[in-house]
């Protein structure tokens, strides 16, 4: 059974963040899916993580294409993970659902938290999953370092 982690992005760009969580879910032996609601983003995630880590590389590719399956970190808008994923990180308020939680390792919620938006939309995927029973957490980086800020179900 996994968790839902909320990554609320005040500081560092979606970029950084993400690159940062897919290389430590890949350092674990996760396969990871990056889900978002639109091509765009995909394609501009695809551009930045072929130049990002600028110390390293994140071997990523697009869904649609013949070796999704083979793809250790994919870019897709689409609900199935050929590649087997693990990890699910979701971005630009792409859907998660709470069989997905406890079937993932882990899943990853980031929201730009300067955007009103994208914050409540965060807060009604915290509701939907949590009362669903789900196991989350909350982090913030307003204090210049992650901090989690929240968790349910509560520590006892």
């Amino acid at each position: 059974m996994g968790a839902a982690y909320f990554y609320h992005l005040t500081r560092r760009p979606l970029e950084v963040t993400l690159t940062s969580l897919a290389g430590k879910a890949r350092g674990a032996g996760w396969r990871v899916a990056v889900r978002a609601q639109s091509e765009a983003m995909m394609d501009r995630l695809d551009d930045l993580l072929w130049l990002r880590p600028e110390d390293g590389f994140l071997p990523h590719g697009k869904a649609g294409g013949a070796h999704d399956a083979d793809q250790p970190v994919l870019l897709t808008t689409r609900t199935a993970l050929p590649n087997g994923a693990t990890c699910l990180i979701s971005v630009e308020g792409a859907a998660i659902s709470a069989g997905e939680v406890d079937s993932l390792d882990r899943v990853c919620v980031l929201f730009d938290g300067h955007d009103p938006g994208a914050v409540q939309q965060a807060r009604e995927q915290w509701k939907t999953l949590t009362t669903a029973g789900c196991a989350a957490q909350y982090w913030s980086e307003e204090g210049g370092s992650w901090q989690m800020k929240a968790q349910s179900p509560s520590p006892e």
